[in-house]
């Protein structure tokens, strides 16, 4: 295996510290919350010995990156801007760009508003969604109906910070999780977890059992000084830019025509599979879409061997 080396660029005005292996066409890595860039070392590991130069950055607000004090820091315009900023630092002048979770909507926006920095996209749970009718809010507070909804919970400055930071171990067990023990069928019907009746906070939600078997307690103590020392204010400040996102995304095109690779999560209760339904239309070069079977929300870390091999395949003439 090649090395994973660490270092730190100066890019759209902070400092970011990025993980990168090995040579050949460069892969970043984008991921999401509540994670570092140690959600992708297995890989790090694959794509490095399968020649390619991979790259994972702690993004803003996380790890060892800077972390901005101001709300409107932490648009997609900016995220982005930190990514490209951080290609040119490295030299790289196009890279295919892989995003999970939040990360994933890094990437489809990368692909959408720098086209000629983008090779090719792989969206991780994630789809490509096009720009609403209404503000995300909005709409999010019309399904909600009163009932907890996590996002609208994370929208007001402190009270997530207050919850999640009295007890990151606590905090941190409550969303590695392995996926929950019923079917698909019945994740769509009522997904556990996130939502649920009105009252209290996050963290009643989510189990205070240990960690999920994908992450030994090396791995989960990784994450824990993560948070100890970053807090969760700069990935929750991602969450109170929806309503910025969608006003600023309204100069976009809302169409990527890179190639594109789609991953799905059969388990995943937030991000469901059928969200990447009809993405073609948007998508138009989506060369594939893969189920993970039996993977819930932390695809790249419980299914490494699935998705590494997804990966792989779908990038394989790029390599030397």
């Amino acid at each position: 295996m090649s090395e994973i080396n660490h270092r730190f660029v100066s890019t759209n005005g902070i400092r970011m510290h990025i993980a990168e292996a090995g040579t050949g066409f460069p892969v970043v890595m984008c991921h999401g919350f509540p994670e570092m860039w140690y959600s992708w070392r297995h890989q790090l590991k694959a794509l490095s010995e399968a020649g390619f130069r991979a790259i994972a950055p702690d993004q803003r607000g996380y790890g060892e990156t800077d972390c901005p004090a101001p709300i409107e820091a932490y648009t997609q315009k900016q995220i982005v801007a930190d990514i490209i900023g951080m290609l040119d630092a490295l030299g790289i002048a196009k890279c295919v760009i892989v995003g999970h979770d939040w990360g994933g909507f890094t990437a489809w926006y990368a692909a959408m508003m720098y086209p000629a920095r983008i090779e090719r996209v792989i969206g991780i749970n994630t789809p490509f969604i096009p720009r609403g009718p209404m503000k995300p809010t909005e709409m999010m507070r019309a399904i909600a109906a009163g009932n907890f909804h996590y996002i609208l919970y994370f929208q007001t400055p402190g009270v997530a910070e207050a919850e999640l930071e009295r007890d990151i171990v606590r905090s941190l067990r409550g969303f590695y999780q392995d996926p929950p023990h019923i079917d698909a069928a019945e994740i769509r019907k009522a997904p556990p977890g996130v939502f649920g009746p009105a009252g209290g906070g996050i963290l009643d939600r989510l189990s205070d059992g240990p960690h999920g078997k994908f992450l030994t307690d090396a791995d989960f103590q990784v994450f824990v000084r993560a948070f100890q020392k970053s807090g969760f204010r700069g990935g929750l400040n991602w969450y109170r830019n929806l309503d910025r996102n969608w006003e600023e995304s309204a100069e976009f095109p809302q169409r990527v025509d890179a190639p594109a690779l789609m991953l799905t999560a059969e388990l995943d209760v937030v991000l469901r599979p059928e969200m990447a339904e009809g993405m073609t239309a948007w998508v138009p070069n989506l060369r594939k879409t893969v189920l993970i079977k039996g993977s819930g929300h932390w695809t790249q870390q419980e299914k490494p061997a699935e998705v590494n091999r997804a990966m792989i395949e779908f990038l394989s003439d790029l390599r030397k």
